[in-house]
């Protein structure tokens, strides 16, 4: 029996009592998914100004106008709060429509987010864990980067083994010259660097696809 068979069975009371709370949880997840946003929002804005390790919970809910338990309702502590949105804003880049064609496409689009974002990732990256940021920002990476090596293998033969190996090789190099261009302070002349980089190894993630299933042409 579906749910408009169990509501027309009901006495009218009842239908609008069960109407009523289903309207209300309705709006509750609404200003739930609002509140949270409007949280992030807030904290990008105040990262923007200052390194993370100089922005506390406090701060995040004075200029959000909510209080800190509020805050804490939806978030175990700040570095929770920088996990979800490490995880929200790169995703929404990495896996952006159109889909990266190819390893340039993918390590330039990173380039330019960092780029745009530049006083913020900063910021981060100065921050006194920045340990536990660059496993998160990792995990990210390397999900875009695998969906990469997939669709660059296409109908190889292809074993498991070697595409996971392939994603970590090349996240591992992603992360790693974003770390060298956040080092020199993102000077141009860094991300220059980053740019011939990957442009000199695209087209090398398709050569170790082929050569994984024995089909590399010469």
């Amino acid at each position: 029996m579906c749910g408009t068979d169990i509501l027309q069975k009901l006495p009218e009371s009842a239908m609008i009592q069960t109407t009523r709370q289903f309207l209300h949880k309705e709006r509750s997840m609404g200003m739930s998914q609002t509140t949270r946003i409007a949280i992030r929002k807030g904290f990008l804005e105040l990262l923007e100004q200052r390194p993370l390790d100089k922005i506390s919970v406090v701060d995040i809910a004075e200029h959000c106008g909510v209080n800190r338990n509020t805050f804490y309702y939806y978030y175990c502590d700040i570095y929770a709060l920088v996990r979800e949105v490490l995880e929200t804003e790169l995703d929404s880049v990495l896996n952006a429509q159109p889909p990266c064609e190819n390893w340039y496409q993918l390590t330039m689009r990173v380039a330019s987010f960092a780029r745009e974002n530049r006083r913020r990732v900063y910021h981060l990256y100065q921050s006194s864990q920045r340990d536990l940021l660059e496993n998160e920002y990792y995990q990210v990476v390397f999900g875009a980067v695998e969906k990469l090596v997939r669709r660059t293998a296409g109908d190889l033969p292809v074993a498991e083994e070697d595409i996971q190996s392939l994603a970590a090789l090349y996240t591992a190099t992603l992360v790693g010259l974003l770390q060298s261009w956040l080092h020199y302070g993102m000077k141009h002349d860094e991300e220059r660097f980053v740019e011939r980089v990957a442009r000199l190894t695209d087209g090398t993630m398709r050569r170790a696809l082929e050569r994984s299933c024995g089909e590399e042409t010469p």
